[in-house]
């Protein structure tokens, strides 16, 4: 028997911080996700956290994080212990866009969240000009800096909550292979 057969408790809950610039919706998005409505959110100073059941067995708990530029600086001490990073980017904003796109590329060169999933909020959909998922899979350069995870660039609107519902069972799904596979990773050979 051993440990091959024991259940590995650290399966049925998982952590996903969020991210992204200021203003590119990730408050919005996460009370939408919890209570199914659109509040009206404050700059976020510091961190949300909120806990979400996927199914009836899997817990998701969520890190959102204050996107101020002061706030970004703190970014990397919340990567430790993630199975999931999802990122938020306002598809409309094109004058914030390389900006964002180089805070991404800086947060998965660090070591904490290597092959940590991504998955890319494409956020703000509803608004004139926004770019689709292609094109912000393109800008962000999705292939070449994601080639080591697993990767997904959603499209979504956090007022209509278009696209969420997919949003969050693709994290969810990606967060649970992660978990397993550390659990695999971390059993010592020979039981």
């Amino acid at each position: 028997m051993g440990l091959r057969n024991a259940k590995p408790s650290g399966l049925k809950r998982a952590s996903i911080l969020m991210l992204g610039l200021d203003s590119a919706g990730k408050s919005t998005l996460l009370y939408k996700l919890r209570y199914k409505e659109a509040f009206l959110t404050m700059p976020t100073i510091g961190f949300n956290v909120d806990m979400i059941e996927v199914g009836k067995d899997f817990t998701l708990t969520f890190w959102d994080v204050g996107g101020q530029k002061k706030m970004r600086e703190l970014w990397s001490n919340f990567l430790e212990g993630t199975d999931g990073l999802l990122y938020v980017v306002d598809s409309s904003d094109k004058h914030r866009l390389e900006e964002s796109r180089r805070e991404f590329e800086l947060i998965l060169k660090n070591e904490s969240i290597k092959n940590v999933p991504v998955v890319v909020l494409a956020n703000k959909q509803d608004l004139p000009g926004a770019l689709n998922a292609e094109e912000i899979t393109r800008r962000f350069k999705m292939k070449k800096y994601c080639s080591d995870r697993n990767w997904y660039v959603q499209p979504c609107c956090a007022i209509t909550g278009e696209g969420l519902a997919e949003a969050l069972q693709r994290v969810a799904t990606f967060a649970k292979q992660h978990r397993k596979s550390k659990e695999t990773f971390t059993t010592p050979k020979g039981f």
